[in-house]
C-alpha cells in the first residue's frame, strides 16, 4: 500500500513539473526588449514557475522545469536557434538553483528568498558573461557565419549581456518576492504534501 502511495506521489510530482514547464513556455513567449540594449536580449518571466518548483520540491525540480520549457520551445520553434536555447537553459539554472539551495538550507522565509535571488542574479550575470565571451558568442559566429573579433565579443558582453542579466535578475526577483509573499502558505502546504 505504501509503495502505491509513493508511486502516486512521484506521478503527481511529474504532473506538477510538466504543468509548470508548460506555464513557463507560455511566459517565455510573453517577452519584451529593454531600451538601450540589443533587441535580441528580451526579458521574460519564465523562471517564475521554475523558482516555484524549486521551492516546493528541490533545486533539481527547478532544473527539470527549465529543461521542459526549453525542450518544448525547441519542439515548437523547430530548433532554429539551438545555441540560444542552450544559453537560456544555462541562465535559468544559474538563476534558480542558488535561490533553492539558500531557501532549503536556511530559514524558509522571505529573507532567504531575497538572498537567494540576489545570489542567483550575480551568478547568472557573471556566469553568462563568461560563457558568452568564451563559448556562446564564438559558437554563434561560427553557426551564423559571422566575423566576430574578441573586441566585438567583449563589447557585446560588457554593454549587452552583463547589464541585461543584472536587470533581468532584479525584475524577475522583485516579481517573485511579491508572488512568494502572497503564496507562502500555499508553498509551505505543498511542501508538507511533497515529503
Amino acid at each position: 500500500m505504501q509503495n502505491s502511495s509513493v508511486q502516486s506521489s512521484k506521478l503527481l510530482r511529474l504532473v506538477i513539473l510538466a504543468l509548470l514547464g508548460s506555464i513557463s513556455l507560455v511566459l517565455f513567449f510573453l517577452n519584451f526588449p529593454l531600451p538601450a540594449l540589443p533587441a535580441y536580449l528580451k526579458i521574460d518571466f519564465s523562471e517564475v514557475p521554475a523558482l516555484m518548483a524549486s521551492l516546493i520540491f528541490s533545486p533539481i525540480a527547478g532544473v527539470i522545469v527549465i529543461a521542459i520549457k526549453n525542450l518544448l520551445y525547441l519542439a515548437v520553434s523547430g530548433a532554429g536557434d539551438p545555441i540560444g536555447v542552450f544559453a537560456n537553459f544555462l541562465a535559468g539554472v544559474m538563476f534558480v538553483v542558488p535561490v533553492s539551495i539558500i531557501y532549503h538550507k536556511f530559514n524558509k522565509g522571505v529573507k532567504s528568498v531575497v538572498t537567494g535571488l540576489l545570489t542567483g542574479t550575480v551568478i547568472m550575470a557573471l556566469g553568462m558573461s563568461l560563457l558568452n565571451y568564451f563559448f556562446l558568442l564564438p559558437a554563434y559566429s561560427w553557426f551564423m557565419g559571422w566575423e566576430m573579433t574578441p573586441e566585438v565579443m567583449w563589447v557585446s558582453v560588457i554593454a549587452g549581456v552583463l547589464p541585461f542579466n543584472v536587470i533581468k535578475g532584479i525584475i524577475v526577483g522583485i516579481l517573485f518576492v511579491l508572488i512568494f509573499i502572497k503564496m507562502r502558505s500555499w508553498i509551505e502546504q505543498k511542501q508538507t504534501k511533497a515529503v
